[in-house]
C-alpha cells in the first residue's frame, strides 16, 4: 500500500487507459511467478460446487481479454471475472472515455464493450487451463452483445455455448449504460428469453445476471424472481450508475457514461439488500459498487453477498488494497462471532 501510494502521482500523471495498460501489463508479468498465498480458512466457501479461497473478486472490466487471470489471481483474489467479451472484437467508444474522480474515488468511463472478441479469449482461456490447471482459483466470462448486431440476444447465446465448458461461471451482462439499449434487456420478456436461451445453451454452467443500479427495486426484486423461476444461479449487484448527484460539480463529473467507486456503494447495497429479502437468501449474489475498504465489503456481504467484487477501489489504493482486506475480514468476523464468512452472509436480515 505504501509503495502505490508513492508510484501513485505517476500513474495519474498517465492518461487513465495508460496507465491502466501498464497496471496490466505488471499484473501479467506477475502472473508467472508463483501462486497466490493460503488464505485463512474463516475466509473459504464453495459455492455452485466452486472453492472460494476468499471472497474477494476482481471485477469484470479490468482484465477485459484475460490476459492478466494469473496476476490478479497472485495479488490475493479469491476469483476473477474477464469480459466482457462480444462475439465479434470491438473497438468501442472513442477515446478519451475513461476519467478519474479522485475527490469521490470514482471513475467514469464510456469504453463501449472493447475488447478483441471472443476467440481469442477462448484460445488464451484453453492454452491457460492445460498450464495452470491445478492451482487456478474460479473464472468467471462477463459475456455481452455486439453493438451493431441484429440480434442481442442471439449474441449471449453464442457467448454462453462457446465458453460453457471453460468458464467457472458466466456473466450475462445485459446492464452496461455504454451500449445503446443494452439496458432495455433487464425489463419484460427480453430478460426472460435470455434466461431461457444462456441456460439451454450452458446447462451444466453457473449463470448469473448484472443488473443495473439504476432500476427501479420492484423490477431488480422481479429480475432476481425470474432467475430463480429458470434456473438461473445468481444475480451481480450491480453495473455503474447513470446517476451524478455526488459528482456533478467535479471535474469531469457530467462527462457521459457510467460511474463507479464510492458513490455507488450505498445504491448497490441497498438494491443488494432489497434482492435478498425478496429472494429469502435462496439465489447467491455478487456486490459490486464501491467497495474500497473491508468494512464496505462486510457491509455488503451482510447484506446478502456471497461474494464481493472490487475494480476501482484498486486504482486508488493499489493491489495491497486486497491483502489489507482479507486481514481485516478476518478480525470483522472474529468481532462479531462468526467462525466463517458464510455465517455472516445476510446476517444483517436477522434478529
Amino acid at each position: 500500500m505504501g509503495l502505490y501510494k508513492a508510484l501513485r502521482p505517476l500513474l495519474f500523471a498517465l492518461p487513465p487507459e495508460t496507465a491502466h495498460k501498464l497496471t496490466l501489463s505488471s499484473l501479467a508479468m506477475l502472473g508467472r511467478f508463483g501462486t497466490p498465498n493460503e488464505d485463512d480458512h474463516a475466509l473459504g466457501q464453495q459455492l455452485w460446487g466452486l472453492d472460494f479461497a476468499n471472497p474477494l473478486g476482481m471485477a469484470a472490466g479490468f482484465d477485459k481479454d484475460g490476459d492478466a487471470i494469473c496476476g490478479v489471481q497472485r495479488i490475493g483474489f479469491g476469483f476473477g471475472e474477464i469480459g466482457t467479451l462480444t462475439p465479434l472484437p470491438q473497438a468501442g467508444n472513442p477515446a478519451p472515455r475513461v476519467f478519474r474522480l479522485p475527490q469521490a474515488e470514482a471513475l467514469i468511463n464510456r469504453l463501449g464493450f472493447n475488447n478483441q472478441g471472443q476467440i481469442e479469449a477462448l484460445h488464451r482461456l484453453q492454452i491457460l487451463r492445460a498450464r495452470k490447471h491445478r492451482t487456478l482459483r474460479p473464472i468467471g466470462v462477463n459475456i455481452g452483445a455486439n453493438k451493431e448486431s441484429a440480434d442481442r440476444i442471439a449474441d449471449y447465446e453464442k457467448g454462453a455455448a462457446r465458453f460453457a465448458a471453460l468458464a467457472d461461471y458466466l456473466t450475462v451482462n445485459i446492464s452496461s449504460p455504454n451500449t445503446p439499449g443494452l439496458r432495455d434487456l433487464q425489463g419484460g420478456e427480453a430478460v426472460v428469453e435470455i434466461m431461457q436461451r444462456v441456460r439451454a445453451a450452458a446447462p451444466d454452467t453457473p449463470i448469473l445476471v448484472k443488473i443495473a443500479p439504476d432500476l427501479d427495486r420492484d423490477q431488480a426484486c422481479e429480475i432476481g424472481a425470474l432467475a430463480l423461476a429458470h434456473k438461473i444461479d445468481g444475480l451481480i449487484i450491480s453495473n455503474t450508475t447513470l446517476e451524478r448527484s455526488a459528482v456533478a460539480d467535479m471535474r469531469h463529473g457530467r462527462e457521459a457514461g457510467g460511474l463507479s467507486g464510492q458513490p455507488v456503494y450505498d445504491m448497490s447495497t441497498d438494491m443488494l439488500s432489497d434482492v435478498y429479502a425478496a429472494t429469502e437468501g435462496r439465489l447467491r449474489l455478487i456486490g459490486v459498487g464501491g467497495v474500497g475498504t473491508a468494512a464496505q465489503a462486510y457491509g455488503k456481504i451482510c447484506a446478502g453477498a456471497s461474494l464481493v467484487q472490487l475494480y476501482t477501489g484498486l486504482v486508488y489504493h493499489g493491489p495491497g488494497l486486497v491483502g489489507q482486506m482479507k486481514r481485516q475480514l478476518v478480525a470483522l468476523l472474529r468481532r462479531d462471532g462468526f467462525g466463517t464468512i458464510s455465517e455472516a452472509i445476510g446476517s444483517a436480515h436477522k434478529g
